[in-house]
């Protein structure tokens, strides 16, 4: 009965959904192009008439080729940007056609905004003094509703959410701070950074760009992690990190920060400055750590991250103890470059591989206390689309022992492990927007045979401010 129900919902709400989100991403899309095309294509008309001067086809093609759908704003942005602000955004949206899952066939479309600042105080002062130091801040807003959501069909376990933008829904801040960076010491450029303010965790760390590009929130955003502690794209605290990079190719980072319980839920707007404020005693404190290699391989010079990390992260739950702690394990590697033609400008174009692995011994307080993903990215394999990128990926999570034993207990079916297979193409349209059809086959989706398995053919779409 809650399946039909849920499919029922879905349905029926879908269709007044979609004509909303519809109208809302085109007028998003239709506008952006043209504040981008008034921006750049008609900036030279600043001095003379249109018949006199037309636009250009160098204007056009560098407003098409830019990284930003708006352009240069009439030649403001440079200037802005040589006075140390930058001002940035993305709007990505994600169209779910659900084949086969525990609720059957269904659709779902999600939507973010987000917009980001960076102020170089240097460049903005002319004061040597703030060398280095830099501030930033950044907010989002996600579509909200119930159709937004394709795990409402799904019905997989959180971790494994089709959609990497389920969380933290409506307007939201992300973060906000300050970094600074040793521009010279002990005769080393670089040397440490450190970044305080209002930070997100997941950013900070386990650095995987090749897994970012992925729809599932597993492989894209919470990597094994997500699913122990609130290691999310949501989670904001007050913490600070030190980045120290004595060579090249080694760091080691530390991060001290905030936790609280309730931190992603979408009603608190990012804005949890005291914590849990019912009750801040309940605040803890959220520790993670990092050391890595980032080699360049041979004559071609790959390039590859290899990395170790733990995390600590206490809660008070009476229940089920007050802290969980767990290690991960990070190998990733361009495999093969293609031949550039410029000598000083290795092409980016090749294979490159990435993985991950997790373990958690603390098993009665984490929910998988064992977690993989790994992939392949070709970039440029299509002659003539040199930025396009073909990508496959596995993920797979081994539930805990205690999950199982209260499931067992409860009469309800076992947890055993949930497994996921993600592929697509990127298919970069210009400087500033891509469209990635994928498809998603999910395994087990809560763990169990009670839930079918989920097939799900979608198309992943952004654009660059």
């Amino acid at each position: 009965m809650t399946n039909m129900i849920n499919k029922h919902t879905v349905r029926g709400n879908f269709g007044f959904f979609r004509r909303t989100a519809s109208r809302t991403t085109v007028l998003i899309i239709s506008s952006l192009f043209a504040v981008g095309f008034t921006t750049h294509g008609w900036a030279g008309l600043t001095d003379a008439s249109p018949v006199e001067k037309p636009p250009t086809k160098e204007a056009l093609a560098g407003w098409w080729n830019g990284k930003g759908i708006t352009g240069d704003w009439l030649g403001a942005r440079p200037i802005v940007a040589d006075n140390g602000i930058t001002l940035g955004g993305t709007w990505r949206g994600i169209f779910f056609g659900i084949a086969d899952s525990e609720n059957g066939p269904g659709n779902s479309f999600t939507q973010e905004l987000l917009f980001s600042g960076r102020v170089d105080f240097l460049k903005l002062t002319k004061a040597q003094v703030f060398d280095g130091l830099a501030g930033f801040i950044e907010g989002r807003w996600r579509e909200p509703g119930y159709a937004a959501n394709p795990n409402n069909i799904v019905e997989a376990s959180p971790l494994f959410n089709p959609s990497r933008i389920s969380g933290g829904l409506g307007w939201r801040l992300v973060t906000f701070g300050l970094t600074y960076q040793t521009p010279e010491l002990f005769g080393v450029e670089d040397l440490i950074t450190l970044t305080g303010g209002w930070l997100r965790p997941q950013r900070e760390f386990l650095n995987q760009p090749l897994a970012g590009l992925f729809a599932n929130n597993a492989m894209a955003v919470a990597k094994g992690l997500g699913g122990n502690i609130p290691f999310s794209a949501s989670f904001s605290s007050w913490g600070g990190t030190l980045l120290v990079e004595p060579v090249e190719w080694q760091y080691t980072k530390v991060g001290l920060f905030m936790s609280y319980p309730e931190a992603t839920q979408s009603s608190n707007n990012g804005l949890m400055f005291q914590g849990f404020t019912p009750d801040p005693s309940q605040n803890g404190i959220f520790f993670l750590g990092e050391t890595g290699l980032t080699p360049k391989i041979g004559a071609s010079q790959l390039p590859g991250r290899y990395a170790f990390g733990s995390y600590f992260y206490q809660e008070d739950n009476p229940q089920f103890g007050t802290s969980k702690y767990g290690f991960y394990w990070q190998a990733d590697q361009m495999l093969y470059r293609e031949p550039s033609a410029a000598a000083d400008q290795p092409s980016s174009q090749g294979l490159s591989l990435f993985s991950m692995a997790t373990f958690a011994p603390n098993g009665y307080n984490n929910n998988y206390p064992f977690y993989f993903q790994t992939g392949l990215v070709y970039e440029g394999l299509i002659p003539s689309r040199d930025r396009d990128q073909l990508l496959f990926g596995i993920a797979s999570g081994e539930y805990s022992e205690k999950i199982v034993q209260a499931a067992q207990r409860r009469r309800r079916p076992a947890p055993s492990n949930t497994t996921l297979l993600e592929a697509g193409y990127r298919i970069k349209l210009n400087g500033w927007s891509f469209v990635q059809p994928f498809v998603q086959y999910i395994a087990q989706p809560n763990g169990t045979t009670a839930v079918a398995n989920a097939t799900i053919l979608g198309l992943f779409m952004g654009i660059d401010f």
